[in-house]
């Protein structure tokens, strides 16, 4: 029996492609913006050509990403490539909002759904509602959290969960203490 590599084991380039398409950019595209080959951005993605780490900056800039984001998971023994993220082997991922810290729960960036683990400060908020075309659920660990979806406001404590599907929403922490979520998003959005 042949068995398939995990898909971290792919080194950078699934993550790269995957974050590519999440942005809706084509090869050319995000090789414009590059100054770079559309073929030398294939091999890339393919793992054909490694990448230098001024590669790896300019790139993980033009998708607003950190340089983590495009590399392989971290730290990760080679049984547990492609399986097991541990605590301390996450990768931050999402914009970087003020009083928001998230992680990537998912050993890589090639599923159909994104699961990430978030910790909102105390007093934070995101600045503005906002409008995704995804399908979220989300599982309070720790603290209470106010989100207000589709102009409804809800605060919910630790242990509730809450589903949002592409409605407006906001988070807001007014409390004193930080709260902690793990949340599931399809398709994924990085």
């Amino acid at each position: 029996m042949q068995h398939q590599k995990p898909p971290s084991a792919r080194q950078s380039g699934a993550n790269l492609r995957a974050l590519r398409k999440a942005r809706g950019l084509t090869l050319a595209q995000l090789a414009g913006r590059l100054g770079r080959s559309v073929g030398w951005l294939s091999q890339v993605e393919r793992d054909l050509s490694g990448l230098a780490p001024d590669d790896l900056n300019e790139i993980a800039a033009a998708l607003d990403v950190s340089p983590s984001m495009l590399c392989a998971q971290a730290d990760a023994p080679a049984l547990e490539a492609g399986y097991i993220v541990r605590r301390n082997a996450r990768r931050p991922i999402g914009p970087r909002i003020p009083g928001l810290v998230e992680e990537l729960l998912s050993p890589d960036l090639t599923d159909d759904f994104e699961v990430v683990h978030s910790t909102f400060a105390p007093h934070s908020r995101l600045s503005r509602p906002v409008s995704r075309p995804t399908q979220e659920v989300g599982f309070l660990l720790s603290g209470r959290l106010d989100l207000v979806i589709a102009d409804r406001r809800f605060t919910i404590h630790a242990g509730d969960s809450f589903r949002i599907r592409g409605e407006m929403f906001q988070w807001i922490n007014p409390h004193d203490q930080p709260a902690a979520a793990i949340w599931v998003i399809a398709p994924p959005i990085y």
